[in-house]
């Protein structure tokens, strides 16, 4: 009689390696449709809106059909400081099924260890730099950053509301391959 053979359950977010970014659409829903569309076009496998969602239509802009019948592409959602309301956007996050890691939320992906938060919240930053993440991904600004600070890589996608230009992006970790990708004006 032959050997068992073992199979081995896949690691979390082992396949799951491109990561569509976006921050601060203060309640534009339409604009953050366009935006998911286009991270969608760029591959993006999972979402993760970084605060400043401004309203239920934007969560509900982060709805969007997975490759089965059925199913939803993965979306992570932390509150900013213009989400007044965000126990009630919590609540509405999580019955329509948004992942919400408010203040922070953490991932791992292809080995790597993601923080992401909305960047106003001081404490969350440092605790995230001081547990020496991998990448730490934050909005607030309305301004594109990619930087190091010591071994994590701090990255901030812009915002799709008072900014020169709108723009999204790829986080592709197992490459740690950045995209910054401009919204089409109109």
């Amino acid at each position: 009689m032959g050997r068992a053979k073992t199979i081995e359950p896949r690691a979390e977010g082992l396949l799951v390696t491109r990561l569509g970014l976006l921050s601060d659409s203060h309640g534009r829903a339409a604009t953050t449709r366009k935006a998911v569309a286009l991270l969608q076009a760029h591959g993006a496998e999972v979402l993760i809106h970084l605060g400043d969602l401004g309203g239920v239509d934007v969560i509900d802009a982060l709805l969007v059909p997975g490759a089965s019948p059925g199913d939803l592409i993965e979306a992570h959602i932390v509150f900013g400081n213009v989400d007044w309301d965000a126990d009630d956007l919590e609540r509405y996050a999580r019955a329509v099924g948004i992942k919400v890691g408010h203040p922070m939320g953490r991932l791992t992906r292809a080995g790597k260890r993601i923080a992401f938060t909305h960047g106003h919240l001081h404490d969350c930053v440092e605790q995230a730099i001081t547990d020496h993440v991998d990448y730490l991904l934050v909005g607030h600004t309305h301004q594109a950053r990619d930087q190091r600070v010591g071994i994590t890589r701090v990255i901030n996608p812009g915002a799709l509301f008072r900014a020169a230009a709108y723009t999204v992006a790829i986080l592709d970790v197992q490459r740690d391959h950045l995209e910054l990708i401009t919204l089409p004006e109109g």
